[in-house]
């Protein structure tokens, strides 16, 4: 791979949650509002393990965690309904968000976006964060068979955009997405959010930047 310090990719790959949408801190207190119904205590470290991996992963994950007998449907339909509540207010960008898209789109780079969400919860974020048009494909946590740190959902990206993986950058916060993108063959720009990646993750890494302003300046 060209190691230059400027780079022109033939695409750039953006997860959503926590690295352009400001949605996962927002939600750390909505747990503790959707458990207490059902007389469950869910603790925050739990909470951030579920942090960039998809519906079914994350109901795998508390499963395993508390046993079959642990109420994970009737707990994600009132979290889900909290979360629909929080966010028909507004949802914040991530410092840096509109500086980057638009130096992207002088570039005239096409930009996807690879998210754990399924399609139909992902577009109505992105529509009421105002970004929805900035991005000509998305890729789902519902349309791939395997969720992140598996590969898929970034080279289902890569192939809506018509890119090789090779050939686009991905864009990540969280340890599983940074894992994916490095198995699809990509380089990866860490913005941290919520969760440290340990070091055997952060050493595949190609950038890391504190903002994704501060990451405009990697393309040219």
């Amino acid at each position: 791979m060209n190691e230059a310090a400027v780079l022109r990719p033939a695409g750039v790959i953006f997860d959503m949650d926590g690295l352009m949408l400001d949605t996962e801190r927002p939600l750390l207190p909505l747990w503790p509002w959707a458990t207490k119904p059902f007389g469950w205590d869910i603790p925050p470290e739990m909470v951030l393990r579920t942090i960039g991996i998809n519906g079914n992963d994350m109901r795998a994950l508390f499963l395993r965690e508390y046993g079959p007998s642990f109420p994970y449907d009737g707990i994600r339909d009132e979290f889900n309904r909290l979360i629909h509540q929080e966010f028909e207010k507004g949802i914040a960008h991530k410092p840096g968000l509109v500086v980057l898209l638009d130096r992207l789109a002088s570039l005239r780079i096409p930009l996807a976006v690879a998210t754990s969400t399924s399609r139909e919860r992902a577009v109505w974020k992105l529509r009421i964060a105002g970004i929805l048009d900035r991005f000509a494909v998305l890729a789902c946590g519902d349309e791939i068979l395997n969720g992140k740190p598996a590969p898929d959902i970034f080279l289902l990206a890569a192939e809506r955009l018509g890119k090789a993986p090779c050939d686009c950058v991905g864009f990540e916060d969280s340890p599983a997405g940074l894992q994916g993108l490095h198995t699809a063959g990509m380089r990866s720009v860490f913005v941290k959010d919520l969760v440290e990646p340990p070091p055997e993750v952060c050493a595949t890494v190609w950038r890391q930047c504190t903002d994704l302003a501060e990451a405009a300046g990697l393309f040219g």
